[in-house]
């Protein structure tokens, strides 16, 4: 790989979008807050999208590195990432997660490489090498050596190691078939512990970042005398496999080396070299035997294998080495893990089949076949799951929702491995159905009738209807409302009222049966959702009757002036029908049901009155003896509780010829009250009429007072005299002379039709000739003494003079 720089800030180097995944790549280490990315814009969303939808990030194993901007639409860095900790050698390292989104529920893969930077020099784990070599060993002799570790990759991680110049050694990269180095120190000049018995020497490594770190190690060679041959292994590489599940204390496998020499030097002692600390944690080393023994726990899903040095080296200081690779096997210990991706656990009744729910992740540590995982939910409910990436299942509608039906389904949903044994899991989701105003309001009945008794209070409470609403919450909230109509031309409001919260039906007037026994209505029962949804329902109003009327005679009439008598003969016998007492009432039922009674009579033993028909029969002969003048009251009653009555006077007159009736019914007394309401008109009247005469009277003599000054001033005037022309005559001679004209009123007496009247002929002196070429003075005339200037005459003619 070759070499490149990371800077220290971010640095965006490429995102792909591509089947709704977008890829971004940072440099690990950024500061909490760095941008990311613009993740709304490589959606192809828009931000009030992410908003709308509360975008939110799904990881899965809950570990937080990253953070999303609802409102700017951006990819931040929520906690600094390292990315040795999060993914150590393995390479690329990123963060795989999804971007979720709801309404409609979506889904977007999103992929984050961490990139290295060069934060960490190479380490060696042991600072101090001691070797014992002996002074016989031959050149060419092998001494395995420390690695140093750099957790950073590629060009950042360790790259070379040198060794301080020395005469007697040099360094020896080895590669090993899993792309590893081992590091070699080989004998290359025979050593003579006469002249050197220690060696000191410093190893250092040195990785390619830039800029280039490095670590450094101590040897110390002490030289022994002569040990000829040095240990070898049967094998250079061991493969052993082990189950994740094996347990402590169990050999894992056995390596074995020989060494030609006899003796102590023979004797030959395993250990691990070259190995991670934590790889030493688990794993241990029978000095004796070589058996590499398992002394921790082990898990497939953490590490699938393990790479070990093991070194055999005898008494002389001679060592060699091997490679022991330890596969860790799957078994079934993980059960699937059910994430619910969405926490909104609502949905509308409306909602179309297919609608997306939440999503449903699922997680099996382990691999192969038990990893597999099967998901399904309950087949009897209105949902199905439905797979949709890997390892994420769609919850869907698969029929029509009823709130009003089921408004609450608990879902379980059972996940199980395909494993031996298989696992299973299982997690519930209660899933509320939300309301939507698909029900009107439903009246109790089809039909109501309601009954109140006439003379009601206004604002009686006459009755309730009722409508319910399979719906919830406002939606199921009824109001009652009083349908616009009319009853004989008046709003049906004058009548009634409704109240809209408990649909009380009241009376706003008094009703009257005899004006009007029934009358209907439709009430509309609303409810409070969005658009309302209402229904209606019809009341008919039937109006009781009341005893409220009492009973009225038609027969005989009553007046209050005059005296109406039924004329019965003397020669009348037992039985005979005198007349018949008619009446009514209004009421109805047993209200109007009548009854006729005789509460007072002349004589009792004369008459009788029908209870049911009112006729008035005589029940015995009448005699000579029997008053002329005969007075009953009749009593009318009606079956009303309490009952109401009426009376009526019948005068019978009994006698055979009229003018004995008439002579005997002139004295009748008239009715007090009566006559005095009579006296009381007329006086009124009479006052009236002398007030109207007299003023009549005052101002004609002021009339004719003021007509008789006005003539006496114009006679005795020396003005000139103005023409005057009366607008009903015209010019009959067309010479321009203007004659008179006399009109007389004549008011003549009593006694006039024997008096003489001598009215004044026009004569020549009594006319005014006009020069028509004057400049309009007129000649004044004379009046002679007229008969008005006689005081003594019978006949008073009053001339007045009109000018033509």
């Amino acid at each position: 790989m070759g070499r490149r720089t990371v800077p220290l800030f971010l640095s965006f180097l490429s995102f792909c979008l591509a089947a709704g995944q977008v890829s971004y790549s940072i440099p690990e280490e950024l500061p909490k807050g760095s941008l990311i990315g613009n993740i709304a814009r490589d959606l192809g969303l828009e931000n009030k999208r992410l908003s709308s939808g509360k975008a939110r990030i799904f990881t899965g194993d809950n570990t937080d590195y990253i953070e999303l901007k609802r409102e700017r639409g951006v990819l931040l860095v929520k906690e600094k990432i390292d990315r040795e900790l999060l993914c150590g050698q393995t390479t690329p390292c990123a963060l795989h997660f999804q971007v979720i989104l709801e309404n409609p529920m979506e889904l977007y893969s999103v992929a984050v490489e961490i990139a290295d930077i060069n934060d960490n020099a190479p380490l060696f784990e042991k600072s101090d090498m001691k070797f014992k070599i002996s002074e016989s060993a031959v050149i060419g002799a092998k001494f395995l050596l420390e690695r140093a570790i750099d957790p950073d990759v590629g060009v950042n991680g360790l790259q070379s190691y040198f060794l301080t110049k020395t005469e007697h050694f040099v360094l020896k990269l080895k590669d090993q078939p899993d792309g590893e180095k081992t590091v070699e120190m080989i004998l290359q000049k025979p050593l003579d512990r006469e002249k050197i018995e220690e060696i000191f020497l410093v190893l250092t490594a040195v990785d390619g970042g830039e800029p280039q770190l490095s670590g450094t190690a101590k040897i110390h060679v002490t030289v022994l005398d002569a040990n000829d041959n040095a240990p070898v292994f049967t094998k250079s590489l061991y493969k052993a496999a082990i189950p994740e599940n094996a347990s402590k204390g169990k050999v894992v496998i056995r390596v074995s080396a020989t060494d030609a020499d006899k003796g102590l030097n023979s004797n030959l002692i395993y250990s691990i070299s070259n190995t991670a600390a934590d790889i030493r944690d688990l794993f241990t080393m029978n000095e004796s035997n070589g058996d590499l023994i398992l002394t921790g726990s082990i898990d497939y899903e953490k590490a699938r294998y393990y790479q070990i040095h093991v070194q055999a080296s005898d008494e002389g200081g001679l060592t060699d080495s091997c490679k022991v690779t330890v596969d860790v096997m799957d078994i079934n210990d993980n059960k699937p893990v059910i994430n619910i991706i969405s926490p909104n656990n609502v949905i509308s009744e409306d909602s179309k089949p297919a609608t997306v729910v939440t999503m449903v992740n699922v997680q099996d540590l382990d691999s192969g076949e038990n990893g597999k995982v099967h998901c399904a939910i309950d087949e009897h409910i209105p949902f199905a799951l439905k797979s949709s990436t890997n390892g994420f299942f769609n919850l869907v509608t698969d029929s029509e929702l009823d709130r009003e039906r089921a408004s609450e389904y608990n879902i379980t949903v059972n996940c199980s491995d395909e494993g031996v044994p298989s696992l299973s899991s299982s997690v519930t989701l209660t899933l509320q159905i939300s309301d939507v105003n698909d029900n009107a309001p439903v009246f109790e009945r089809s039909s109501y009738e309601a009954y109140i008794v006439e003379n009601n209070t206004p604002g009686l409470s006459i009755f309730t209807v009722k409508a319910t609403d399979a719906d919830w919450n406002q939606n199921a909230r009824v109001s009652y409302i009083l349908e616009d109509s009319s009853v004989n031309g008046v709003p049906v409001s004058s009548y009634v009222s409704v109240s809209a919260d408990s649909g009380v039906i009241h009376a706003v007037r008094s009703f009257d049966y005899e004006h009007i026994k029934d009358f209907q209505f439709r009430i509309k029962a609303q409810d409070g959702g969005s658009p309302p949804l209402s229904s209606n329902v019809t009341v008919k109003m039937l109006i009781q009757d009341q005893n409220d009327n009492p009973p009225q005679v038609l027969y005989p009439v009553q007046t209050g002036g005059s005296v109406v008598a039924e004329m019965v003969p003397r020669s009348a016998d037992v039985g005979y029908l005198v007349t018949k007492v008619v009446a009514v009432d209004v009421d109805s039922g047993q209200n109007a049901w009548l009854s006729y009674k005789l509460q007072k009579a002349t004589d009792r033993a004369l008459f009788e009155v029908g209870s049911q028909n009112g006729e008035i029969r005589t029940i015995r002969q009448v005699t000579d003896k029997d008053a002329v003048k005969q007075r009953l009251t009749v009593i009318v009653e009606d079956n009303g509780q309490p009952s109401r009555s009426a009376t009526v006077i019948v005068n019978v007159a009994v006698a055979d010829s009229f003018p004995e009736v008439l002579s005997e019914f002139t004295d009748f007394p008239h009715d007090k009250e009566y006559n005095d309401n009579l006296t009381f008109y007329l006086v009124l009247a009479l006052a009236v009429v002398s007030f109207l005469f007299i003023t009549c009277l005052v101002v004609i003599i002021s009339v004719k007072i003021y007509r008789w000054r006005q003539s006496r001033i114009l006679y005795h005037s020396n003005l000139p005299v103005i023409p005057y022309y009366p607008p009903r005559y015209s010019d009959t001679l067309g010479t321009g002379t203007l004659p008179h004209v006399y009109n007389y009123e004549v008011c003549r007496t009593t006694d006039s039709r024997k008096s003489d009247n001598k009215f004044g002929g026009a004569g020549g002196q009594n006319v005014l000739i006009m020069d028509p070429s004057s400049t309009g003075t007129m000649q004044r005339i004379q009046n002679e003494k007229s008969i008005l200037d006689e005081p003594d005459s019978p006949l008073e003619v009053r001339r007045l003079v009109s000018i033509k």
